[in-house]
């Protein structure tokens, strides 16, 4: 069974382009299931209804996010009610929505989908190590779960490793996102759990983390910064494709995945 997880859209350019390739892409990669991390979508800042339910309708599975989840006011009332976009689960105890799903296709194969934020330079959080022993409590493979992918959205590299080996036999795939640069280190753990530091994102690289070089830069050299705009050039779509066996729920093969824009042609499927 394969997977296809896609790192954080950022604005419309980006955004559209999904919309646009999923259904050939799901059927070119043969892909059972897609996740995408939406949380960047609407403008570079959170998502809101509409676009999730855009993004449904081409064809992802579930959505997942990350610390601009409530950017957007509008979206609070359609996390209480759409389970299949996710908030990080350690966030703070009343807030609408949850963190981790169960999803199942047509031919009944059941998947996990789990949200976490890291704590490491990030917002304060619950810690999301306490918050991972409770989903490798309650969401186990073979027993509730066909497969499980985990989102890691979170800053150090180092965090994002640890829970990686944290999770490794518990999951399919863990993949980190939010810093929006793809690393070159995806593979399949000891344990069997495919892994990747950071999916990179879904927009346009010829930016600084797909937003306007030329006002992303100044803020480096003196300038008086504000808020930033989306560059609007190619995208390149970015993420992880994991090829899982069913008997197990672990990785068999885990590649980087890369598709148009100014990464088009770097080493990737």
């Amino acid at each position: 069974m394969r997977i296809l997880f896609l790192g954080d859209i950022v604005g419309r350019t980006a955004r559209q382009a999904v919309i646009e390739q999923m259904p050939d892409l799901r059927a070119e990669l043969g892909c059972a299931f897609v996740i995408v991390n939406c949380e960047n979508a609407a403008g570079g800042y959170g998502v809101t209804p509409a676009i999730c339910e855009d993004l449904f309708a081409c064809g992802i599975d579930v959505l997942t996010t990350g610390n601009h989840v409530f950017d957007k006011a509008e979206i609070s009332l359609y996390l209480a009610s759409q389970d299949k976009l996710l908030r990080p689960d350690n966030m703070a105890d009343g807030l609408p929505g949850k963190g981790h799903v169960i999803v199942q296709n047509d031919q009944g194969v059941r998947l996990g989908v789990v949200n976490l934020m890291a704590n490491l330079f990030m917002s304060e959080n619950a810690n999301a190590f306490a918050a991972a022993d409770k989903i490798k409590a309650s969401m186990t493979l073979g027993r509730d779960v066909d497969a499980m992918v985990v989102d890691f959205h979170g800053e150090a590299t180092s965090e994002k490793m640890a829970m990686g080996f944290y999770f490794d036999g518990h999951a399919s795939l863990v993949v980190g996102t939010h810093t929006h640069i793809p690393t070159a280190d995806c593979r399949v753990l000891d344990g069997g759990t495919a892994y990747q530091t950071d999916a990179g994102m879904c927009g346009d690289y010829n930016s600084v983390i797909g937003m306007d070089k030329q006002a992303a830069t100044s803020r480096f050299t003196g300038g008086s910064g504000g808020r930033l705009s989306v560059a609007s050039g190619a995208p390149s779509l970015c993420g992880v494709l994991v090829d899982v066996e069913l008997a197990t729920g672990l990785a068999k093969q885990a590649r980087s995945f890369r598709r148009g824009g100014a990464l088009e042609n770097t080493s990737a499927v």
